[in-house]
């Protein structure tokens, strides 16, 4: 069906293959990654949102949607929303007891996340690599990395649009002898080496990949490292950022780092 969204596609792919753990962990990335409309009591006030919430016998649940036609044909009404990214609402809800009913009766990919799943998921964004210093001693072409692999970080890249130019993909021999493969980023936006790193680390767990298995470095363009790395290296482009006249922010939570408040 040309209507199905990546949550749909995702979540049909972990229902095929219920004990496929890596199926499973690239549905709550895709859950993580999706801007999701969450239902709202009444229009937000600042910076604080009330969200609509969902009784069972003996769970709560905040309503989301992954797209805003699928909102609408749930409710049947005009009604107050919030357009926030799934990490955005992992971050929010974890640790209050509260899940999360996703395109609830109105998608394939409909899915009641309790709250203890949430919280999992929410530690797991929140957890960022570790930083450790290493002198490399020759780039080499990539080679043996699982196509899994490879696949997760053209998705994750190109939800980085604006952070970064491009990366290259590149095996490493470091002054140690050891052995590694490498992400290394070329003309980074002045402060985005954290999320980027960050993002390299989701692609890695949300594969199903060892935590280690690739290192992340950051060159300018003028680097001749940058020039070692096109040579040997598997490209990603990264997006371009939006135009400015096009981002209308449309509701609280549009600024990552200014979460909205619950009520």
């Amino acid at each position: 069906m040309s209507d199905l969204t990546p949550l749909d596609k995702a979540h049909a792919a972990m229902e095929a293959a219920p004990e496929d753990d890596a199926a499973r962990l690239r549905f709550y990335e895709r859950l993580a990654d999706a801007e999701l409309f969450m239902l709202l009591e009444k229009e937000p006030e600042d910076d604080r949102i009330a969200p609509e919430i969902f009784e069972t016998s003996d769970a709560s649940f905040v309503l989301v949607f992954d797209t805003e036609d699928r909102l609408a044909q749930f409710v049947g009404r005009v009604a107050p929303y919030a357009g926030l990214s799934g990490r955005v609402i992992a971050n929010m809800l974890a640790g209050q007891g509260i899940g999360l009913a996703v395109n609830p009766e109105v998608a394939p990919s409909s899915i009641l996340i309790p709250n203890e799943a949430l919280g999992w998921l929410a530690d797991t964004l929140d957890h960022a690599p570790d930083e450790v210093e290493a002198k490399v001693e020759s780039f080499l072409p990539p080679a043996g990395l699982p196509e899994v692999l490879i696949t997760a970080l053209d998705a994750k890249l190109s939800t980085a649009a604006g952070l970064a130019k491009m990366a290259y993909l590149v095996g490493t021999t470091y002054e140690s002898g050891s052995r590694s493969h490498m992400l290394g980023f070329v003309d980074v936006v002045p402060g985005a080496d954290g999320a980027l790193a960050k993002a390299v680390n989701e692609a890695l767990t949300f594969s199903g990949i060892e935590a280690g298995a690739l290192d992340v470095g950051f060159f300018a363009a003028s680097d001749p490292v940058a020039a070692q790395l096109a040579r040997v290296g598997l490209r990603f482009d990264l997006p371009e950022p939006p135009k400015a006249e096009d981002h209308v922010p449309v509701t609280p939570g549009s600024d990552p780092d200014k979460p909205p408040i619950l009520r």
